[in-house]
């Protein structure tokens, strides 16, 4: 079987498919911390965290530093506003079509004004 290589947009979307990890990118956007403080909150192994820690880091959303037995993680923003950006397309498309939608829906307000203040029958005007 063929592995291919996944671009850097999909690992970080794929690093932010699970809770935890995205629990582990909340608490280190307050600043850098231990992995044993991180894995505080975590109802899981140290084991299971440092491998949520290692999909971070390979996905670049994360760093791990070395200053003699600490070893901090602190968060990298860069892969983040990739995110940012790739979304920002949709969000423009979406709200484009959202201004349409209500352009289209204050027309037919408009429309439905004009029908409430016709004459009546009796001669006499609503509204």
């Amino acid at each position: 079987m063929t592995t291919m290589t996944a671009d850097p947009l999909s690992t970080t979307f794929a690093a932010l498919a699970d809770p935890t990890r995205r629990a582990i990118l909340a608490r280190l956007a307050d600043g850098e911390t231990t992995v044993n403080e991180l894995a505080q909150p975590f109802a899981i192994s140290l084991p299971a965290v440092s491998r949520h820690l290692k999909v971070l880091e390979r996905a670049g959303l994360i760093e791990r530093g070395r200053e003699a037995q600490w070893r901090p993680c602190r968060l990298q923003a860069a892969p983040l506003r990739d995110v940012d950006e790739w979304v920002e397309a949709y969000r423009r498309h979406w709200e484009q079509r959202f201004d349409r939608l209500g352009d289209y829906l204050r027309e037919l307000q408009g429309k439905a004004r004009e029908t409430d203040t016709e004459t009546t029958p009796e001669g006499e005007t609503n509204g």
